[in-house]
Protein backbone atom coordinates (compact mmCIF):
# COMPACT_ATOMS: atom_id res chain seq x y z
CA UNK A 1 0.00 0.00 0.00
CA UNK A 2 2.99 2.29 0.37
CA UNK A 3 3.08 2.68 -3.42
CA UNK A 4 -0.61 3.57 -3.69
CA UNK A 5 -0.15 7.37 -3.31
CA UNK A 6 2.51 7.30 -6.04
CA UNK A 7 0.18 5.27 -8.26
CA UNK A 8 -2.64 7.78 -7.81
CA UNK A 9 -0.23 10.65 -8.49
CA UNK A 10 1.00 8.89 -11.61
CA UNK A 11 -2.53 8.41 -12.92
CA UNK A 12 -3.18 12.09 -12.24
CA UNK A 13 -0.11 13.05 -14.26
CA UNK A 14 -1.21 10.82 -17.14
CA UNK A 15 -4.72 12.28 -17.20
CA UNK A 16 -3.40 15.84 -16.99
CA UNK A 17 -0.96 15.12 -19.82
CA UNK A 18 -3.73 13.76 -22.03
CA UNK A 19 -6.05 16.69 -21.32
CA UNK A 20 -3.36 19.29 -21.99
CA UNK A 21 -2.43 17.42 -25.15
CA UNK A 22 -6.09 17.63 -26.19
CA UNK A 23 -6.03 21.44 -26.34
CA UNK A 24 -6.54 22.14 -30.08
CA UNK A 25 -4.37 25.19 -30.60
CA UNK A 26 -5.04 25.23 -34.35
CA UNK A 27 -8.76 25.63 -33.72
CA UNK A 28 -8.35 28.00 -30.77
CA UNK A 29 -5.91 30.30 -32.58
CA UNK A 30 -8.01 30.29 -35.75
CA UNK A 31 -11.13 31.22 -33.80
CA UNK A 32 -9.35 34.00 -31.88
CA UNK A 33 -7.93 35.42 -35.12
CA UNK A 34 -11.28 35.04 -36.92
CA UNK A 35 -10.01 32.53 -39.43
CA UNK A 36 -11.88 29.57 -40.83
CA UNK A 37 -11.78 26.35 -38.85
CA UNK A 38 -8.72 24.42 -40.13
CA UNK A 39 -10.81 21.26 -40.27
CA UNK A 40 -12.79 22.82 -43.13
CA UNK A 41 -10.01 23.37 -45.67
CA UNK A 42 -6.76 21.97 -47.02
CA UNK A 43 -5.97 18.61 -45.48
CA UNK A 44 -8.60 19.11 -42.79
CA UNK A 45 -5.86 18.58 -40.23
CA UNK A 46 -5.96 20.83 -37.13
CA UNK A 47 -2.26 21.62 -37.22
CA UNK A 48 0.17 24.42 -38.01
CA UNK A 49 0.92 23.32 -41.58
CA UNK A 50 -2.75 23.43 -42.51
CA UNK A 51 -3.31 26.77 -40.74
CA UNK A 52 -0.46 28.16 -42.84
CA UNK A 53 -2.58 27.50 -45.93
CA UNK A 54 -4.72 30.48 -44.92
CA UNK A 55 -1.69 32.66 -45.64
CA UNK A 56 -1.68 33.88 -42.03
CA UNK A 57 1.87 33.13 -40.91
CA UNK A 58 1.29 34.50 -37.41
CA UNK A 59 -1.61 32.12 -36.83
CA UNK A 60 0.46 29.20 -38.09
CA UNK A 61 3.40 30.20 -35.87
CA UNK A 62 1.18 30.51 -32.79
CA UNK A 63 -0.35 27.12 -33.52
CA UNK A 64 3.09 25.57 -33.91
CA UNK A 65 4.33 27.09 -30.66
CA UNK A 66 1.20 26.07 -28.78
CA UNK A 67 1.38 22.47 -29.93
CA UNK A 68 5.10 22.31 -29.19
CA UNK A 69 4.66 23.96 -25.79
CA UNK A 70 2.06 21.51 -24.51
CA UNK A 71 4.31 18.55 -25.32
CA UNK A 72 7.26 20.22 -23.65
CA UNK A 73 5.31 21.40 -20.60
CA UNK A 74 3.87 18.10 -19.46
CA UNK A 75 7.12 16.18 -19.83
CA UNK A 76 9.09 18.93 -18.07
CA UNK A 77 6.60 18.92 -15.19
CA UNK A 78 6.89 15.15 -14.91
CA UNK A 79 10.68 15.31 -15.00
CA UNK A 80 10.86 18.16 -12.49
CA UNK A 81 8.30 17.08 -9.93
CA UNK A 82 7.68 13.40 -10.65
CA UNK A 83 10.70 11.91 -8.84
CA UNK A 84 9.89 13.84 -5.65
CA UNK A 85 6.37 12.42 -5.79
CA UNK A 86 7.55 8.86 -6.21
CA UNK A 87 7.25 8.65 -10.00
CA UNK A 88 9.98 6.81 -11.87
CA UNK A 89 11.00 7.00 -15.54
CA UNK A 90 8.14 4.71 -16.51
CA UNK A 91 5.58 7.30 -15.44
CA UNK A 92 7.53 10.07 -17.18
CA UNK A 93 7.57 8.00 -20.36
CA UNK A 94 3.83 7.49 -19.93
CA UNK A 95 3.27 11.25 -19.69
CA UNK A 96 5.20 11.73 -22.94
CA UNK A 97 2.96 9.24 -24.72
CA UNK A 98 -0.21 10.58 -23.06
CA UNK A 99 0.30 14.20 -24.12
CA UNK A 100 1.03 13.02 -27.66
CA UNK A 101 -2.09 10.85 -27.69
CA UNK A 102 -4.06 13.85 -26.48
CA UNK A 103 -3.02 15.77 -29.58
CA UNK A 104 -3.78 12.88 -31.92
CA UNK A 105 -7.09 11.95 -30.31
CA UNK A 106 -8.26 15.07 -28.42
CA UNK A 107 -11.22 14.86 -26.09
CA UNK A 108 -12.31 18.36 -27.13
CA UNK A 109 -12.53 17.57 -30.87
CA UNK A 110 -14.31 14.25 -30.75
CA UNK A 111 -11.00 12.36 -30.75
CA UNK A 112 -10.08 13.66 -34.21
CA UNK A 113 -6.83 15.59 -33.88
CA UNK A 114 -3.64 16.49 -35.66
CA UNK A 115 -0.64 14.47 -36.75
CA UNK A 116 1.55 15.40 -33.81
CA UNK A 117 4.76 16.70 -35.36
CA UNK A 118 5.07 19.83 -33.21
CA UNK A 119 3.90 18.07 -30.04
CA UNK A 120 6.41 15.27 -30.60
CA UNK A 121 9.13 17.88 -31.02
CA UNK A 122 8.07 19.45 -27.72
CA UNK A 123 8.36 16.07 -26.00
CA UNK A 124 11.87 15.57 -27.41
CA UNK A 125 12.84 19.09 -26.37
CA UNK A 126 11.82 18.35 -22.79
CA UNK A 127 13.68 15.04 -22.74
CA UNK A 128 16.88 16.64 -24.05
CA UNK A 129 17.43 19.74 -26.25
CA UNK A 130 20.13 17.98 -28.30
CA UNK A 131 17.71 15.18 -29.16
CA UNK A 132 15.16 17.71 -30.37
CA UNK A 133 17.86 19.56 -32.31
CA UNK A 134 18.90 16.37 -34.11
CA UNK A 135 15.29 15.68 -35.13
CA UNK A 136 14.79 19.31 -36.19
CA UNK A 137 17.92 19.33 -38.35
CA UNK A 138 16.70 16.13 -40.01
CA UNK A 139 13.34 17.76 -40.73
CA UNK A 140 14.94 20.93 -42.10
CA UNK A 141 17.36 19.10 -44.38
CA UNK A 142 14.71 16.80 -45.84
CA UNK A 143 12.21 19.64 -46.23
CA UNK A 144 14.82 21.87 -47.90
CA UNK A 145 15.94 19.31 -50.46
CA UNK A 146 12.59 17.66 -51.20
CA UNK A 147 10.04 20.40 -50.37
CA UNK A 148 7.85 17.72 -48.79
CA UNK A 149 6.84 18.61 -45.24
CA UNK A 150 5.29 15.19 -44.70
CA UNK A 151 8.40 13.31 -45.85
CA UNK A 152 10.53 15.48 -43.57
CA UNK A 153 8.27 14.64 -40.62
CA UNK A 154 8.32 10.93 -41.44
CA UNK A 155 12.10 10.72 -41.64
CA UNK A 156 12.60 12.85 -38.53
CA UNK A 157 10.20 10.57 -36.65
CA UNK A 158 11.94 7.44 -37.91
CA UNK A 159 15.34 8.82 -36.91
CA UNK A 160 14.37 10.06 -33.42
CA UNK A 161 14.56 6.62 -31.69
CA UNK A 162 17.85 5.95 -33.47
CA UNK A 163 19.27 9.25 -32.28
CA UNK A 164 18.17 8.41 -28.74
CA UNK A 165 19.94 5.05 -28.85
CA UNK A 166 23.10 6.55 -30.33
CA UNK A 167 23.29 9.26 -27.65
CA UNK A 168 22.10 7.15 -24.71
CA UNK A 169 24.67 7.14 -21.95
CA UNK A 170 26.72 9.75 -23.79
CA UNK A 171 24.65 12.86 -24.47
CA UNK A 172 21.76 11.91 -22.15
CA UNK A 173 21.00 9.21 -19.55
CA UNK A 174 20.03 5.84 -21.01
CA UNK A 175 16.62 4.45 -20.02
CA UNK A 176 14.76 1.78 -21.95
CA UNK A 177 11.37 3.12 -20.85
CA UNK A 178 12.08 6.57 -22.28
CA UNK A 179 13.46 5.00 -25.45
CA UNK A 180 10.33 2.88 -25.77
CA UNK A 181 8.11 5.96 -25.38
CA UNK A 182 10.03 7.73 -28.16
CA UNK A 183 9.62 4.66 -30.35
CA UNK A 184 5.87 4.52 -29.69
CA UNK A 185 5.47 8.22 -30.46
CA UNK A 186 7.45 7.80 -33.69
CA UNK A 187 5.32 4.85 -34.82
CA UNK A 188 2.08 6.68 -34.04
CA UNK A 189 3.27 9.76 -35.91
CA UNK A 190 4.16 7.66 -38.94
CA UNK A 191 0.78 5.92 -38.75
CA UNK A 192 -1.02 9.28 -38.70
CA UNK A 193 0.78 10.14 -41.94
CA UNK A 194 -0.50 7.05 -43.78
CA UNK A 195 -2.49 9.16 -46.25
CA UNK A 196 0.60 11.28 -46.91
CA UNK A 197 2.66 8.13 -47.48
CA UNK A 198 0.12 6.97 -50.06
CA UNK A 199 0.27 10.32 -51.87
CA UNK A 200 4.06 10.35 -51.75
CA UNK A 201 4.13 6.93 -53.41
CA UNK A 202 1.63 8.11 -56.03
CA UNK A 203 3.52 11.35 -56.64
CA UNK A 204 0.50 13.48 -55.71
CA UNK A 205 1.66 14.85 -52.34
CA UNK A 206 1.67 18.64 -52.16
CA UNK A 207 4.98 20.40 -51.69
CA UNK A 208 5.84 23.24 -49.33
CA UNK A 209 4.66 26.48 -50.89
CA UNK A 210 2.25 24.69 -53.20
CA UNK A 211 -1.51 25.10 -53.17
CA UNK A 212 -3.72 22.33 -51.85
CA UNK A 213 -7.37 21.71 -52.58
CA UNK A 214 -9.84 21.66 -49.74
CA UNK A 215 -11.37 18.43 -48.52
CA UNK A 216 -14.48 18.84 -50.65
CA UNK A 217 -12.52 19.52 -53.82
CA UNK A 218 -10.30 16.52 -53.16
CA UNK A 219 -13.32 14.28 -52.75
CA UNK A 220 -14.80 15.62 -55.98
CA UNK A 221 -11.59 15.05 -57.88
CA UNK A 222 -11.31 11.52 -56.54
CA UNK A 223 -14.89 10.83 -57.61
CA UNK A 224 -14.21 12.05 -61.16
CA UNK A 225 -11.11 9.89 -61.39
CA UNK A 226 -13.07 6.83 -60.27
CA UNK A 227 -15.76 7.58 -62.84
CA UNK A 228 -13.18 7.79 -65.64
CA UNK A 229 -11.75 4.42 -64.63
CA UNK A 230 -15.13 2.66 -64.75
Amino acid sequence: MSDFPSFVTGIGFLLASYLVGSIPFAVVVSKLMRLDDPRNYGSGNPGATNVLRTGNKLAAALTLLGDLFKGWLMVILALRFGPGLGLDAGWIAGCAVAVFLGHLYPLFLGFKGGKGVATAMGVLLALHPLLALAALVTWLLVAYFTRYSSLAALLAAACAPIYYLLGAGIAWPADGRIGTAIGIISLMLIYRHKANISRLLQGTEGKIGGKKKNAGQQAGTAGKQQTRHR
